[in-house]
């Protein structure tokens, strides 16, 4: 691990990566939830894609406490779950109504996680160097 203080940048990214995971693990609890105890049109179907969103969750929240602590392999599962992240957002903002702030917010949050985890600081504080990345 590269000494000295994590730069604001990868702590940033660790937060939003983090925070996406949070939101999808409280969406997969929902889901589950409302497939328990609601009348979805399928209860088996709500609570299998209430399984799986908290699977999913699993890759966001690694890679932020990865990114947090500084380990090398974290920036890759953090930049596959942004490149994942915008056609959920592309989809969400073609739904319309209060779906294209979701849209608009989820890409935000992608496209800026990108921004800063392709960053030349947070790359070094990371270990990689410019032959590495």
């Amino acid at each position: 691990m590269p000494a000295g203080p994590r730069p604001r940048r990868l702590t940033a990214a660790a937060v939003l990566s983090g925070a996406e995971g949070a939101v999808l693990v409280a969406g997969g609890l929902y889901l589950l939830v409302m497939g328990l105890l609601g009348r979805p049109d399928s209860p088996r179907q709500a609570e299998m894609g209430g399984l799986t969103v908290l699977v999913l969750a699993a890759l966001p929240l690694v890679a932020a406490r990865g990114l947090w602590l500084r380990r090398r392999w974290s920036r890759g599962p953090s930049l596959a779950t942004q490149i994942m992240a915008l056609p959920v957002a592309w989809t969400l903002a073609n739904a319309g109504g209060a779906l294209l702030a979701a849209g608009v917010a989820v890409a935000v949050v992608a496209v800026a996680t990108l921004v800063l985890l392709v960053n030349p600081t947070a790359t070094e504080a990371l270990g990689i160097g410019p032959r590495d990345a």
